[in-house]
């Protein structure tokens, strides 16, 4: 007995004929057939060609072959056993999993090992005891139209979505250490860059000093000199204090102090090759290779198979009482022959009213899985949105990182001649410091591509849904 999510029940069904047909096939379930929902996005990427024919679906590497960077690997393993996040995700597993054997456990009747005892008088003033011993199961719910059922479905559901809400934490994780040990590379590289700028400046405003009492340059010459120096030490105590926060917010990514991998970031070791190239499959991947569209997917199962539930409210509810043992009005005769007996005392309750509870219950379910629906397309939407915009980042970052590195020459060969121009006298100290404030400019513009165009290579590894060994893509 399976509906059609499109044919939900409005009204009432005829609990009789239902009752008579559930008995006579040995039980069945209410549940809607599920059908994965058609995906809310385009068939390829905005920006890239169709491909031609059918494509089977690109398996993303481990995190493992993706981090080049032994150091980065470090980090991530330390992460990966230490993070608070990932932690309360796990435990979350463990306790759908709970759940899911409370659900489990209603199917099967709970056999008590009971003794009882009992003295009290009679109307003649007389006192009746009255002992037993025995095994009993009370109001065992045999489940003929799948209520259970629907609901040991819907905590199923439960633990496979939490156990993708892991592998999603997991994957968020690993791109956000990747991320701020790019961020902390690049305060590296700044810092050196705002010390070695600081220290130019500060010869140039000696030598400009020098010439101002000397009478060569002008008030105007020191005062310019002078900003460029007060300039580079405010940059200095601002990459000071972003690298402290970039530091602090790897701690907390951690879960522990990370310094002495935080000490290998003076190594000479180019941190631009860290990361590995990744392929693009299509958008249908994602339904896949995205933890948290697979999580909203069995979201929206465990609410399909809560319609089920309520369904069978509708229909009589038969539960079972037994029990089997011995019986004696003295202690001591509990065991002896004759003593032991059995009951058994079926129950059949039918819902005939309710004041509209059930029908409530039932529309509050059909509610709910529309709402599962739409978190479901709206998680598809999003990935595809996140991996639309890695892959524009990817388009034009590396031009952008060529483009400025192209600048950031140029202005360093404008400083160059504006310094010969000087020294020869054909310049004025102006030139030359304008030329030192366009090249300094320049080359932290260049640094913060080059952070943005890695860190769009990160962003592109985590919307396709990062790679784990323990991922198998599941199958309708």
């Amino acid at each position: 007995m399976r509906d059609s999510l499109s044919k939900p029940m409005t009204s009432r069904p005829a609990p009789v004929a239902a009752a008579l047909v559930a008995l006579l096939l040995g039980g069945c379930s209410l549940m809607p057939v599920y059908e994965r929902p058609a995906a809310p996005v385009a068939e390829h990427w905005p920006g890239l060609a169709a491909p031609q024919g059918a494509s089977a679906p690109v398996a993303m590497p481990p995190w493992q072959d993706f981090v080049r960077d032994e150091r980065l690997r470090a980090l991530i393993t330390q992460a990966l056993e230490h993070n608070r996040d990932l932690r309360v995700a796990v435990l979350a597993i463990e306790q759908a999993r709970a759940q899911h054997q409370i659900r489990a456990a209603d199917l099967t009747p709970t056999v008590n090992l009971g003794a009882t005892g009992s003295r009290q008088t009679t109307s003649q003033d007389n006192i009746s005891s009255a002992y037993t011993v025995g095994l009993t199961f009370a109001s065992w719910e045999i489940d003929f139209f799948g209520r259970i059922a629907s609901l040991k479905e819907a905590a199923l559901a439960q633990v496979l979505a939490s156990e993708e809400a892991r592998r999603a934490v997991q994957t968020s994780l690993v791109a956000a250490v990747a991320s701020t040990w790019l961020n902390l590379q690049t305060d590296e590289e700044l810092l050196a860059l705002t010390r070695s700028t600081l220290a130019t400046r500060e010869e140039s405003l000696r030598l400009v000093q020098m010439r101002y009492r000397q009478g060569v340059a002008s008030a105007l010459d020191l005062r310019q000199a002078e900003s460029l120096v007060a300039t580079a030490r405010v940059a200095l105590a601002q990459q000071e204090r972003q690298r402290a926060l970039d530091t602090n917010a790897l701690t907390l990514l951690l879960g522990k102090a990370p310094a002495p991998a935080l000490a290998l970031l003076e190594s000479t070791a180019s941190p631009h090759a860290a990361l590995a190239d990744i392929p693009v499959g299509l958008p249908s991947d994602l339904l896949v290779q995205r933890a948290d569209v697979r999580q909203a997917e069995h979201n929206l199962r465990a609410a399909n198979a809560n319609i089920g539930a309520a369904r069978a409210a509708f229909f009589p509810r038969i539960s079972l009482t037994a029990s089997a043992g011995t019986a004696s009005g003295a202690l001591s005769g509990l065991f002896k022959d004759g003593t032991w007996g059995w009951s058994l005392a079926p129950q059949a309750l039918l819902p005939i009213f309710d004041a509209g509870r059930n029908q409530a219950a039932l529309e509050s379910a059909q509610a709910a899985r529309s709402m599962a629906l739409a978190q479901y397309e709206k998680a598809i939407q999003t990935a595809f949105r996140e991996v639309a915009d890695a892959l524009a980042g990817r388009a034009t970052l590396a031009d952008q990182v060529s483009a400025q590195q192209a600048q950031a020459e140029a202005e360093a060969e404008r400083l160059r001649l504006a310094d010969l121009r000087y020294r020869n006298g054909v310049a004025s100290s102006l030139e030359v410091l304008d030329a030192q404030r366009s090249v300094f400019t320049a080359q932290q513009a260049l640094a913060q591509t080059r952070l943005a165009l890695r860190q769009n290579q990160v962003a592109l590894y985590k919307a396709l849904g990062g790679g784990w060994a323990d991922q198998a893509p599941e199958t309708d």
